[in-house]
């Protein structure tokens, strides 16, 4: 099945079932209510037992437990973000806003400027000749081969498992979003500032109301457990011995999408957290499918599940695929370059 649809997008045509998955992307308001109050009920009422538990001097242990499934809520909220930034949690192009802009505070992310480098994410993934905006850093063999030691030694701190899953989520989350990307647009500004005017007056209330160690002791592991989260599940999208990856010219969408986007399956528990994001060659072929409709559409088209799931142990060979080498149509290690000149 997976030869037809090579043979389609080689062709750069949509398959016969592109159409048909069509249906899908219709927002449901009684499923995006329902995930709305399961979700961010339990999340505050984790918020208000931790504040609880601070105040009153039980062991940090306890909280810092409890912060693990606010986290958890974190990373869904930050989905259901992700959701509007593609127009397909509401029908309501104003409700996805303002569901965004709320989620987006929470999650210290602004959503207009998020929104931009992750549309343009959408039409360059697998693209090697458009790189760099909205995606992991990703070198070639050779380009890694050819680069300065310096760049090389960069590059190798960066693709660091501690780095980027340990220092990543501080950096990305309470530094970078705080700051629009270089030519960003008016709107796209404005979301950054009123963003970090939010998260400021928060900051502010929490001071004046619990104290700002409360809030800190609690909101900091919060936001960076859900921030390892978040990451690895962004990685693992795109990032996987098989994926696909080509030069503009031969770029095809369909192809990025189904080979260059993970089928990531995760116990049921472990994916209504991740809000089906998993099923992510799905959203790469339809992004206005809602995360509350992934999973029906791929029980029902049987192409979509032709494409082979990668599992959280398989996934973890993906910390060591650190460069894409284009006359093997893989990624590979930095130990398989042993013994070539750099």
């Amino acid at each position: 099945m997976l030869d037809d649809l090579h043979s389609a997008s080689q062709q750069k045509t949509k398959p016969d079932w592109y159409q048909e998955i069509a249906k899908y992307g219709r927002p449901d308001p009684r499923k995006a209510i329902w995930q709305l109050i399961n979700t961010f009920i339990p999340y505050f009422v984790l918020w208000i037992l931790m504040v609880y538990l601070v105040k009153q001097g039980y062991s940090y242990w306890i909280t810092l437990a409890l912060s693990i499934p606010a986290a958890a809520l974190l990373v869904r909220i930050f989905i259901f973000f992700h959701d509007c930034c593609h127009g397909s949690f509401f029908a309501s192009h104003r409700a996805n806003t303002i569901l965004g802009y709320i989620s987006g505070i929470l999650t210290f992310t602004p959503f207009d400027e998020w929104r931009s480098s992750h549309a343009t994410h959408h039409v360059t993934a697998g693209d090697l000749d458009r790189r760099g905006t909205g995606d992991v850093w990703t070198m070639t063999v050779a380009e890694y081969l050819a680069a300065p030691r310096l760049k090389r030694l960069e590059y190798r701190i960066y693709r660091n498992p501690l780095v980027m899953f340990g220092l990543g989520p501080v950096f990305i989350f309470l530094i970078l979003n705080r700051f629009s990307h270089k030519g960003a647009r008016k709107h796209e500004r404005r979301s950054v500032i009123l963003t970090n005017i939010a998260v400021l007056a928060i900051i502010i209330l929490a001071t004046l109301t619990i104290g700002l160690r409360e809030y800190l002791v609690i909101q900091l592991p919060v936001i960076l457990i859900a921030g390892v989260f978040g990451i690895w599940l962004f990685y693992v999208q795109h990032q996987f011995e098989s994926v696909y990856w080509a030069r503009h010219d031969a770029w095809d969408q369909m192809r990025a999408a189904l080979e260059g986007s993970s089928y990531y399956k995760l116990p049921g528990v472990l994916q209504w957290f991740a809000g089906n994001i998993g099923l992510h060659h799905i959203h790469h072929i339809r992004p206005r499918i809602p995360n509350y409709n992934l999973q029906q559409c791929y029980d029902e088209i049987s192409a979509l599940q032709a494409v082979k799931p990668l599992t959280i142990h398989s996934s973890l060979k993906s910390l060591w695929m650190n460069l894409w080498h284009e006359g093997q149509q893989k990624m590979v290690s930095f130990r398989s370059l042993s013994g070539q000149k750099k």
